[in-house]
């Protein structure tokens, strides 16, 4: 199961580095850091086993891990088709408190950034991450910028609407759309993951393992998802991942853990075949918000 960034292949399955500095609750200013070891070790370990998209940003730390010098010091120099892909726009502060979204003039420098903790002399793709921005035009147009220099290889947006793929595309190509989404968490996104398809961008969601549920604060578990894990002996994260993926070719996951059995589980959902009753189950869970 592959598709392609712009000239990338990477697996449908990747990872995500959000969670790797810390314990607990992700980007929390006073959360606790992760053992460095272990961290090291579950990246390497997603290598292994034959993850080659990374996702990543220089605002993914905690107070003494950062997730970019994780990456860089676990698998530099790095494999031929591992792809980085990290994120511009929002920044924080060193003790952890979120700066305003960047001008477009500074997103120079945080590009520079994520290459100096990277390792890198480019960057295989950049998210601009909206927040706020009725039009991403002027922003769009500094990173086709930078595009053009050499210093970054594609191009993506992330947390965005429809208009905003319009208004990017129409200045350079745009490899990937990165949301929130997941079955039963966020369904409104439904129609513009479709569009995304027809477009052939990319539609990468993080939290796809949230659910409505675990956005709202709790760890309960639907039923329907149980009773569709049990029945193929997989868990009930392996279930959400598969139908997640089920929803198209283009569509990409990238689950974060810091825990190496987690990790492969996350990678093996890549195996688990959801029947057509399963899969009509699952999308009237989805529809009705999980």
């Amino acid at each position: 199961m592959t598709w392609r960034l712009g000239d990338l292949t990477v697996n449908r399955i990747g990872f995500g580095a959000m969670r790797l500095p810390q314990v607990g609750a992700a980007l929390a200013p006073k959360a606790k850091p992760r053992n460095r070891e272990q961290a090291i070790e579950v990246l390497r370990e997603a290598v292994r086993l034959g993850v080659n998209h990374i996702d990543t940003a220089a605002f993914y730390f905690s107070a003494t891990r950062s997730a970019n010098e994780l990456i860089n010091s676990a698998l530099s120099p790095y494999p031929d088709d591992l792809v980085i892909v990290t994120k511009v726009g929002p920044s924080r502060s060193p003790q952890g408190e979120w700066l305003p979204l960047a001008t477009p003039p500074q997103l120079r420098g945080q590009v520079e950034e994520n290459l100096r903790q990277l390792g890198r002399d480019h960057l295989d793709v950049v998210n601009l991450r909206v927040s706020g921005l009725d039009d991403v035009s002027r922003h769009f147009e500094q990173l086709a910028k930078l595009r053009d220099e050499g210093l970054i290889r594609h191009l993506g947006l992330s947390n965005v609407k429809p208009p905003h793929l319009d208004q990017a595309q129409k200045i350079a190509p745009v490899v990937c759309v990165q949301n929130s989404y997941g079955l039963g968490h966020h369904p409104e996104q439904d129609d513009f993951l479709g569009v995304c398809g027809e477009r052939n961008v990319a539609f990468v969601p993080f939290f796809a393992l949230a659910g409505a549920n675990k956005e709202a604060g709790t760890n309960a578990e639907d039923h329907e998802v149980t009773e569709i894990a049990v029945k193929h002996n997989a868990s009930p994260a392996q279930v959400r991942l598969a139908w997640t993926l089920a929803r198209g070719p283009h569509v990409l996951v990238i689950p974060g853990t810091g825990d190496p059995e987690h990790l492969r589980q996350n990678i093996e959902a890549g195996d688990l075949r959801l029947t057509p009753e399963d899969l009509t189950r699952l999308d009237a869970l989805h529809l009705n918000g999980g």
